[in-house]
């Protein structure tokens, strides 16, 4: 894979996210106005008509650029929307920071949103085209198809059944701690390990608290180019590597896929930290938001992603290598499964978990120094997937 990356050219100035959880009070144009109105606090003397041009993700709560300039009352600005299933707010972010990179815009600002608690559905809102039949994983709900990487490692890994229990009880537990510390998660109570274990099963192994929230929210970044991010502020974050991968869709068909890796992480992955620089990144990336939708997927993605060495990581993971003290802390915002999970949104809340470690203002969950930070998206699943990877810091070089 050949990619040349836009490393150090340009930068975030100001970000902005809503609590996630269920707004049956706030529409979608709330929670968009919400969002873009704090990013733009942050940058006091600018207003949405000074963002030359905006690209808007959401999977299902809107359509076409009308979606963001009706709320915005824009006037007759470029805007972009996108769509990727659960990379969606991250594809928004990519496609920000390359028309900046290129030249064509000085100014532009990458919004995503998702209302999912009122869509009447009680899972993410999705439709499968008509297909030849040869997909048969589009049968399964999300929960029964991550259900799987459960058996298939501990069947390749030789790992006892109970052990990876208790590894994915401590992720739900840890992410589920670093939310109660973060006023904007949706699920902020600390949740025991009895209590993980104990509740209903709903595909698998997987219970209640091995699942992310389905939530309602929105966030949004304004990027500039790199050498203008003073003008906006002291504290920038510089885009260091970005990539996005498309999988080719085969694993339920393919008879070498075995349910223990998503190749699609390790290629955006491997792209990124090129395109970045990072050459060791369990000792260079300070910290990472990753896609937690169900506590095996974490456990898988510290292999994927080069944080543990495989068929190791649910040791890693009991050592407590990924908690906020730990030597990789990894979401210490709560993640996928205690901040919540509206779709068009995700990509760009874990940005902002970036923004706000660098700039000194987490709070609780506060990291001494973080340099570089790491967000990562699948959308999918297991043998079937697209993957995106971002790595961002606080320091130019």
């Amino acid at each position: 894979m050949s990619s040349n990356g836009i490393r150090d050219r340009v930068a975030v100035v100001g970000m902005g996210c809503t609590p996630f959880g269920e707004h049956w009070e706030r529409s979608a144009d709330d929670l968009l106005l919400d969002a873009t109105q704090e990013c733009l606090a942050a940058t006091p003397n600018l207003s949405p008509d000074d963002v030359d041009a905006y690209w808007l993700g959401t999977l299902g709560s809107g359509q076409s650029g009308m979606a963001l300039s009706r709320p915005l009352s824009l006037d007759h600005k470029p805007v972009t929307r996108v769509e990727n299933y659960c990379a969606t707010g991250s594809e928004a972010f990519r496609n920000a920071c390359y028309a900046v990179a290129s030249g064509a815009y000085d100014r532009v600002m990458a919004v995503g949103v998702e209302k999912l608690k009122d869509s009447g559905f009680s899972g993410l809102l999705r439709s499968d085209p008509p297909g030849d039949g040869t997909a048969p994983e589009l049968s399964l709900t999300a929960p029964a198809a991550f259900s799987l990487l459960d058996p298939a490692y501990c069947a390749r890994y030789g790992v006892d059944p109970g052990a990876m229990r208790e590894a994915m009880t401590h992720v739900a537990w840890k992410n589920h701690a670093n939310g109660a510390r973060n006023p904007k998660a949706q699920f902020r109570s600390v949740v025991s390990k009895e209590t993980i274990e104990r509740a209903p099963l709903v595909a698998g192994r997987l219970g209640v608290f091995d699942c992310s929230g389905v939530s309602d929210g929105a966030a949004c970044a304004l990027i500039v180019r790199a050498e203008d991010a003073p003008q906006y502020t002291d504290r920038p974050m510089y885009v260091k590597g970005l990539s996005l991968v498309a999988g080719p869709a085969r694993g339920a068909m393919d008879p070498g896929y075995d349910y223990t890796t998503f190749p699609e992480v390790v290629h955006a992955a491997a792209d990124a930290y090129r395109q970045a620089g990072v050459t060791d990144p369990r000792t260079q990336i300070s910290l990472a938001e990753v896609h937690d939708c169900f506590t095996p997927t974490e456990v898988v993605l510290m292999e994927d992603l080069g944080f543990a060495d495989r068929g190791q990581s649910w040791r890693d993971v009991l050592d407590g290598a990924f908690e906020l003290g730990g030597r990789l802390p990894v979401n210490p915002d709560g993640g996928l499964k205690s901040f919540g999970h509206p779709v068009g949104a995700s990509g760009l809340r874990m940005l902002y978990e970036c923004w706000l470690q660098f700039r000194g203002e987490a709070g609780e969950r506060q990291l001494a120094e973080p340099r570089l930070g790491l967000t990562h998206n699948l959308g999918g699943r297991p043998g079937g997937c697209v993957s995106f990877v971002s790595v961002v810091g606080p320091d130019l070089g």
